[in-house]
């Protein structure tokens, strides 16, 4: 059965640092993109950031600069390091992959709250 399993979130005040991280379980076809997403309460589901297997990176203009996207393609992990976090950045943090098929998975999510 098809998983993903994201750890890493928590509490933090603002300008510290957390770093996230996905596993990927049970996918049966290579996985093209893997990517974070994020949900705050009462806001629509929004891309963070996303890697192709290939390496190839595309953030959410909010965090350039600060967020870096990478992924260990051997061990099917993608990690997002969050440097210099907001209180804005306060959401549900969710891993997708999407598999060469294009068949999207989702995590269940980790919370990251950033105090003031």
């Amino acid at each position: 059965q098809a998983q993903l399993r994201e750890s890493g979130g928590g509490l933090v005040q603002a300008g510290g640092s957390l770093r996230l991280s996905c596993v990927a379980s049970g996918i049966r076809f290579p996985i093209r993109t893997m990517g974070w997403y994020r949900q705050a309460p009462g806001k629509q589901r929004e891309l963070v950031a996303t890697i192709t297997s290939g390496g190839l990176t595309n953030y959410e203009d909010s965090v350039k600069g600060r967020f870096t996207i990478s992924r260990d393609n051997t061990k099917n992990m993608v990690y997002l390091q969050m440097n210099t976090l907001k209180p804005e950045d306060t959401a549900e943090y969710l891993c997708n992959a999407e598999s060469v098929i294009a068949t999207r998975y989702w995590g269940q999510g980790t919370q990251v709250t950033v105090s003031p």
